[in-house]
């Protein structure tokens, strides 16, 4: 049973859920809950009954957090962040594996243990994927989809949205060739199969326009 002060796991995963489709510019309705979270859209109404009743969720325009579930969010979201990083800072997991692992994580971490990794990591600002991590006093800079970035021109990137971290193989993918938050690159076209055409590192790497849209860069 959860503590005093706590809520069920399930009621963390809905708001975490909201939360991140909301910062991500995601329209937040039963369709894009039940498929960030790969349930049925009876389960997602059923949910949204009860979270309602808890105080957690307003339907009154739309799906929205209240305080109280905007609070609640925002620590289960500093808890996942902070247990990607140690996941992968520290125990060296893929991107991939961190993220799975830290979304059990970040319903079972105490508060005594979220300051211990936050101290231990020197109080980081994003998670590895650049998405910033509540309470830690981040400003993100001027940023503009890599889609819509200027072909010619150098870029940096700076966040890989939680979007991407829920397309299937799309993490391992944006690892393996490179295209991690702090990497420069150029923006040199568009291909004929219409994916865009990034130089790495002296490399040409081709991304589907659905991560193109998504990736933060800034010039």
């Amino acid at each position: 049973m959860p503590a005093p002060g706590e809520h069920h796991p399930a009621f963390e995963e809905y708001c975490d859920c909201i939360f991140e489709l909301a910062e991500d510019g995601v329209e937040v309705i039963q369709a894009r809950i039940a498929e960030r979270l790969d349930v049925s859209r009876p389960a997602v109404s059923e949910m949204m009954r009860r979270l309602v009743a808890e105080g957690l969720v307003s339907l009154e325009r739309g799906i929205a957090l209240t305080e109280q579930g905007d609070a609640l969010a925002q620590r289960v979201v500093r808890r996942h962040r902070l247990a990607e990083r140690f996941l992968t800072d520290i125990l060296k997991l893929s991107w991939a594996e961190a993220h799975h692992e830290a979304g059990k994580w970040e319903h079972v971490i105490s508060e005594s243990v979220e300051d211990a990794m936050d101290t231990l990591l020197g109080s980081p600002t994003t998670c590895p994927h650049g998405n910033p991590i509540p309470g830690s006093g981040y400003n993100e800079p001027a940023t503009v989809r890599l889609a819509d970035h200027v072909a010619g021109d150098g870029f940096s990137i700076i966040r890989i949205p939680e979007e991407l971290e829920f397309a299937p193989g799309t993490l391992e993918f944006l690892e393996e060739v490179g295209l991690l938050p702090g990497q420069s690159g150029r923006l040199i076209g568009v291909s004929g199969d219409g994916n865009l055409l990034v130089e790495l590192d002296g490399r040409t790497v081709e991304v589907d326009p659905f991560i193109g849209e998504r990736i933060l860069v800034t010039a």
